[in-house]
């Protein structure tokens, strides 16, 4: 869609886009037609799909391409996308979280991230939709069974995931749900992958050294921590049988 050919309603949301990296995106395709990573950190953001998610997280959407930068090398850029196709659950932008609605989170989860499973304080808690936004858009009614709480680290694999995984372009909602990424305790695949895996994090001064010695014993056999515990668990389980 050319800009010249912005409705009067959409021109307004446009100019109305809230949070500065999402302004700079904006106000940059519409005068310049498109963005690119390279423009991006020239104005120094130096995780440039954080900043193309800040506008698709306010239901404008955003078409990704290739193209050369100034040596040759391939980066991303972005133009705006049909906007007139934006599904109505998408075209007001990801709601607010009241307090009390991260309250009911917490007493529900019981302040523990969803994926790692520690335990913080609940401001240290980011609210994530459990299908990611860009698929299924923003739930008309805010049920705690949408949302999951999860740590910063955990949010931001999550988002790497989700982001490269082909689900992306087919946006198909029942496969999120199978997936690991939104029901870490029961899942078929992760990001398509028939994989499994378990996030373990280890807090206490206890648990701290029990994690020490387990990556000192790793060492000492030259393999890494995580097939270390894998070989742990895997011969407990056939002395167990």
């Amino acid at each position: 869609m050319m800009n010249d050919s912005l409705s009067p309603e959409w021109r307004a949301r446009l100019d109305n886009i809230t949070g500065k990296r999402a302004r700079i995106v904006i106000q940059h395709i519409l005068a310049h037609g498109t963005i690119t990573t390279e423009d991006l950190k020239n104005y120094g953001y130096n995780h440039p799909p954080r900043a193309i998610r800040d506008v698709r997280d306010q239901g404008i959407p955003l078409d990704k391409f290739s193209v050369k930068d100034g040596e040759g090398r391939t980066i991303a850029a972005y133009r705006l996308g049909n906007l007139e196709q934006v599904p109505v659950d998408q075209s007001r932008g990801r709601k607010n979280f009241s307090k009390f609605f991260k309250q009911a989170l917490l007493a529900t989860y019981d302040a523990h991230c969803a994926i790692c499973n520690i335990q913080l304080e609940g401001r240290y808690f980011q609210i994530d939709h459990r299908v990611p936004y860009a698929i299924s858009g923003e739930p008309i009614d805010q049920q705690i069974a949408d949302y999951m709480l999860v740590c910063a680290s955990c949010n931001r694999a999550k988002a790497w995931s989700c982001e490269h995984c082909a689900n992306m372009s087919t946006k198909n909602a029942d496969i999120c749900r199978v997936c690991y990424w939104a029901s870490p305790l029961s899942y078929e695949h992760i990001a398509l992958r028939v994989i499994r895996r378990a996030d373990i994090v280890w807090t206490s001064n206890d648990e701290v050294a029990i994690y020490q010695r387990l990556q000192s014993e790793a060492q000492s056999t030259t393999i890494s921590i995580q097939d270390h515990i894998k070989t742990i668990l895997e011969n407990h389980v056939k002395n167990s049988e």
